[in-house]
């Protein structure tokens, strides 16, 4: 079982993570979380994670838990700390935090 977090439950305890966007780049340029940085899963599984520091705690967040889900378990398995957001992206715009897209606009989750 891979650990889990929701969106309120991570942002009492965000500087501790690096939320980590793996939805692909159209999903992320309608609208992410601020704070998050974005590699897409479909990068990762075929390139695996290059020039992100390991070490650190991830939360990792997609439109709605599923593909974060299996990419925090891979990264458990490779022995790296990370957590599934539940409910992902949509999970967090309805907790009400901020969305944005990629042009500063208000974003939305597609």
């Amino acid at each position: 079982m891979i650990p889990h977090l929701t969106p309120t439950e991570l942002a009492d305890d965000i500087d501790s993570y690096l939320l980590l966007d793996v939805r692909e780049q159209d999903e992320w340029d309608a609208g992410h979380a601020p704070q998050a940085v974005h590699y897409p899963m479909s990068k990762m599984m075929i390139e695996g994670i290059e020039g992100i520091d390991l070490s650190r705690r991830f939360a990792i967040i997609c439109r709605s838990g599923g593909r974060s889900y299996q990419v925090a378990e891979t990264l458990v398995e490779a022995d790296v700390v990370a957590i599934n957001v539940t409910g992902g992206m949509q999970a967090w715009k309805a907790e009400g935090f901020d969305v944005v897209s990629t042009t500063g606009e208000v974003g939305v989750i597609i």
